[in-house]
């Protein structure tokens, strides 16, 4: 299964879970949307995107929030 990505949706002020360019769910936090989306899809990872800016000022980096529920 592809993977979840949450991150922050800059026009909304929230953040959101996207699979493959769809948003599965939405968030005041991180947690919160990703928690939501481990709940509609158990069997994929989830990754959440890194809050600090690099230098170059993009965030590149993605943490592992949820695994596959066994």
């Amino acid at each position: 299964m592809p993977n979840v990505y949450i991150e922050k949706d800059e026009e909304r002020g929230d953040y959101k879970a996207l699979q493959n360019g769809r948003v599965i769910s939405r968030g005041p936090t991180q947690g919160q949307a990703g928690e939501t989306a481990h709940d509609l899809r158990p069997n994929d990872t989830i990754l959440a995107e890194r809050v600090r800016d690099t230098p170059e000022g993009v965030r590149d980096k993605w943490r592992h929030l949820h695994g596959p529920k066994r």
